[in-house]
């Protein structure tokens, strides 16, 4: 106890501070507009992934997907552009709009097509190579060669065709893209797809293609192939496009030079209607590679001379088994008297049937009997006839059952019929969305019946048939969450059901849902779900 202070009095205590209130709500503040600020810039980057500082850092994050290699009958939809028509679109931009479109071109190949708005321009025609170039580190695409080309039927319009490849096979690609050979690129054969359009300073449109099937090609008056391969990065910091001004100028300089030297016609620039141009001499077109096919089984022919098994004789006394067929005994066999060399008749061979392919039958070899000599005071005997030919009961041969490699991809044909329902009133069964079709696919159906349900927007419409993808949203866009576009629903209607028209959406409750036939895991991904349509129309 202090017994030096009065009660009365008070301890010393330091004086309380006063809370900066002003401080605080700038800091609070700060942190917000921080926030909101990583927020949009998140947006940002995730949704341009064309600009090269957001693909340098979506690299960093392994958010950009390999670049895919698509196949002739699963590629992106699309349309089909000639020469003319393609500069029609192009040349009545301003710069905003093409610089706008060329974004989006080139955002829709970053991105695999699979988030594409509208329809992929695709380019059909004939164009002649006016100059090649390999490329390098410093291009958009860092391996392999690109050739600018001029359309035939219209000098308005160039073209840079992009071919990458691995360097491997770049010797060849420069023997075989020579300047003055024809490309021919054809709707049924052909995916080259625009990624950029720039406008020239003469009023011309050159436009930037690359092939989406990266497949095999040649010249129809040459022996060498090359393939194309997938591009593992971009470049995009290298700027469009691939042929910059003073390499165009050169290479149309070079071209004007190789026409005059070849006292080659020289092909006017119309506006109006142009003339069909004769067929090239030589052209390059894309090959496609040889399937292994199996060849049939035939069935081995049994070696001359070889015995067939007899049929064992039955014992007395036991009974037959079910279903067995009975076979008659051999008979037995009796000495037979000895017979004169002279008058013996060589036995005939015992044909057997063989399940193979039909051969010319050889004539039977006879084989002499042995002589025998007849002992003094035995009667001679008469010579005994020469048994008949059995024939051995062989089984015919069975056709060979063809190749099933070319088997459609759809698991249910549509146009069929089956019973449907009055919505609500189907049988029970589980109901999934979009993002359960990946663990359908790897565990399956398990004998059970499985609706689907969602959002889904049309791609494709035919008379029994659609071909939906699931609508995600855009926080599913931005964090790849979903079933996304990597999902290709197969729809099957009924017989007088009208498919939804393509670009329809189609929404599909507990109510109303899709049933799943099928789910199919290909090997880069894609899901091939096959559902049909039960539910009776309103």
């Amino acid at each position: 106890m202090n017994y030096g202070t009065s009660r009365y009095e008070e301890t010393y205590s330091p004086p309380r501070r006063r809370i900066n209130y002003f401080g605080w709500t700038i800091t609070i503040l700060l942190l917000t507009g921080f926030a909101f600020a990583a927020w949009l810039g998140s947006f940002y980057i995730f949704d341009q992934p064309e600009r090269p500082e957001s693909y340098r850092i979506l690299q960093k994050l392994h958010k950009i997907d390999p670049t895919k290699r698509f196949e002739l009958t699963a590629a992106p939809a699309g349309e089909f552009l000639s020469a003319k028509q393609l500069y029609d679109r192009y040349v009545g931009m301003g710069a905003a709009e093409l610089a706008k479109t060329n974004a989006e071109l080139t955002r829709n190949y970053i991105r695999n097509y699979q988030q594409v708005r509208g329809l992929v321009p695709y380019i059909v025609g004939r164009y002649t190579i006016v100059g090649t170039r390999e490329l390098g580190p410093s291009d958009v695409f860092t391996s392999g060669m690109v050739a600018l080309t001029n359309a035939i039927d219209s000098g308005e319009l160039l073209m840079e065709h992009l071919y990458p490849a691995s360097p491997e096979v770049l010797p060849l690609m420069k023997q075989t893209l020579n300047v003055g050979l024809e490309i021919k690129l054809e709707r049924t054969h052909d995916l080259s797809a625009v990624i950029h359009a720039e406008r020239l300073v003469d009023g011309r449109i050159m436009i930037t293609a690359v092939p989406l099937l990266y497949g095999s090609y040649t010249v129809t008056r040459g022996l060498g192939t090359f393939r194309l391969e997938p591009p593992l990065t971009l470049n995009l910091a290298a700027g469009w496009p691939l042929f910059k001004d003073e390499a165009r100028v050169k290479a149309e300089k070079q071209y004007a030079d190789y026409r005059r030297k070849t006292a080659a016609p020289q092909v006017p620039i119309t506006v109006g209607p142009a003339v069909a141009p004769a067929p090239a001499q030589n052209e390059l077109v894309r090959v496609e590679q040889a399937k292994p096919v199996q060849a049939p089984a035939v069935t081995p022919t049994p070696a001359k001379g070889e015995k067939l098994a007899r049929a064992t004789p039955l014992p007395k006394g036991r009974k037959l088994a079910k279903k067995q067929k009975l076979e008659s005994p051999a008979p037995a066999s009796t000495p037979a008297p000895p017979v004169v060399a002279q008058k013996s008749a060589a036995p005939t061979s015992t044909p057997f049937a063989v399940a193979s392919a039909p051969t010319p039958p050889k004539p039977p070899v006879p084989t002499p009997a042995p002589t025998i000599a007849a002992a003094p005071g035995v009667p001679v005997a008469q010579a005994s006839p020469s048994a008949t030919a059995t024939p051995v009961p062989v089984l015919p041969a069975q056709p060979v059952p063809a190749d099933a490699s070319g088997v459609a991809l759809a698991s249910n044909a549509g146009g069929g019929s089956w019973k449907t329902f009055s919505p609500g009133k189907m049988p029970l069964g589980r109901l999934i969305g979009a993002s359960d079709l990946r663990d359908v696919a790897e565990h399956g159906l398990a004998g059970e019946r499985v609706y689907l349900r969602g959002q889904f927007i049309v791609n494709f419409s035919d008379a029994n048939r659609a071909v939906l993808r699931p609508r995600t949203k855009l926080t599913d866009k931005v964090l790849h969450f979903g079933a996304g576009s990597s999902t290709r629903i197969i729809v099957e209607f009924p017989s007088g059901y009208t498919p939804p028209q393509q670009g329809a959406v189609v929404s599909r409750d507990e109510m109303r849902p899709y049933e799943i036939t099928e789910v199919r895991k290909q090997e880069d991904g894609q899901l091939n779900v096959f559902v049909r349509e039960i539910m009776q129309p309103n």
